[in-house]
């Protein structure tokens, strides 16, 4: 065992680990914590507004889908401004302050319009933060080890959206199920983030003060092609097939799963998640890409007939873990598509764009998740996923 130092490394510096510089452990880190801080809410919010606040299915379906296409559009404007300005930290602190400032909202909401307001502004952090970290990541990391940069960011990423959950669940069975004080827990590691980010890393000095031309021309977005656009067209569609993740812990509820026990829903669809992305993205490499596409909406079908058939606990899990298999075939195959089909110097306007049309399909499919739950129940919710998902199958079907 190598003998233990007192120095440590300065960011953007290479760290021992296998050349990735210490910055990039540091972001990933950052990342870790505010998503601990986020996901002991989210896993407990759909739960916290039917059960505290009163709220209806159609309610959460509106407060989730805002929230999250929300995140989505705001990142065009995030990562187009983060190209202007040269200054990545700058505005992935702010975004992550506003992420961290916005918890205490929800352990003193009385109302769901507090709720609402709570989830917008951090979806809101969360957008700001997202393009300017990432491309920060890319201008401290070298380019032999870029990619194992990204991955380590986002496995430390993942880390975070399954200790949420669990330290949610852990302190709820402790606290006789007291949302609001979990709710304040929350707080520490978001404010934590934040200091880390502050003090730990320091952005590379050519950046700042560069001129950059403006990516969204007329001219540069007419490069953008026929085949990038079909990759959003088909993002939008199967988020449309993908409503948000809060009805799978309403499901979870329904199940008779103990309160304190429903975040381990979430923990499970990301433990599949992680667990099963790294192998699907290799596999894309040797595969076409329509055709795993077509798999992926396969097994999102079977997750939904699933989750509608019962609201048995061993059925309920079956249907999440099949839901986060289909994550971890899809989301990074489309990811890697975008990046194909989009010239080199406009990737970063590319996911921007995608991102903001799948918020709005997000939005959407959320809406009517929701409508479909209070009208003709449950099971409705899932089996219209189920049918707009073959729908989409044959679409991209005819493409072959």
């Amino acid at each position: 065992m190598p003998p233990r130092t007192s120095s440590v490394p300065k960011p953007g510096r290479p760290s021992k680990h296998a050349g990735i510089p210490a910055g990039i452990w540091v972001l990933g880190f950052v990342s870790m914590l505010m998503d601990i801080s986020s996901e002991m809410i989210h896993s407990l919010l759909p739960l916290f507004m039917v059960g505290t606040l009163g709220a209806s299915a159609f309610a959460v379906g509106l407060v989730e889908g805002l929230a999250e296409s929300t995140a989505l559009i705001v990142k065009v404007f995030s990562g187009v401004l983060s190209d202007y300005l040269g200054k990545r930290k700058s505005l992935a602190v702010f975004g992550y302050a506003l992420g961290a400032l916005t918890k205490p909202l929800f352990a003193i909401a009385q109302t769901t319009g507090i709720v609402l307001m709570a989830r917008l502004l951090d979806r809101v952090g969360k957008g700001v933060r997202g393009a300017p970290r990432d491309a920060l990541v890319a201008d401290i990391a070298p380019p032999e080890v870029r990619g194992a940069a990204f991955g380590l960011r986002q496995s430390l990423d993942t880390v975070g959206a399954f200790l949420g959950p669990l330290l949610a669940a852990g302190l709820m069975l402790l606290w006789a199920d007291d949302f609001r004080a979990v709710f304040w827990v929350a707080v520490i590691p978001g404010l934590l983030a934040v200091a880390l980010l502050l003090f730990g890393v320091r952005e590379p000095e050519r950046h700042v003060g560069e001129k950059r031309g403006n990516p969204i021309r007329r001219e540069n977005l007419g490069r953008l092609s026929g085949a990038y656009w079909w990759v959003v067209g088909v993002g939008a569609v199967f988020t449309l097939a993908r409503f948000s993740e809060a009805f799978l812990v309403l499901r979870a509820r329904q199940a008779g799963i103990a309160v304190a026990l429903v975040p381990l829903v979430m923990v499970t669809m990301n433990v599949v998640y992680a667990a099963s992305a790294y192998p699907f993205g290799k596999l894309s490499d040797r595969m076409n890409h329509k055709t795993l596409l077509a798999w992926g909406l396969l097994v999102l079908i079977a997750a939904d007939v699933v989750l509608a058939m019962d609201a048995r606990w061993t059925t309920v899990l079956a249907g999440v873990a099949l839901w986060g298999i289909h994550m971890g075939m899809t989301q990074g195959l489309l990811a890697t598509m975008i990046a194909d089909t989009a010239p080199a110097d406009l990737r970063g306007t590319a996911f921007g764009f995608f991102n903001m049309v799948c918020g709005l399909a997000m939005l959407i499919a959320s809406l009517v998740a929701g409508l479909l739950w209070d009208r003709l129940g449950a099971a409705s919710t899932f089996h219209a996923g189920a049918v707009f998902s073959g729908i989409a199958l044959l679409g991209l079907l005819r493409k072959f």
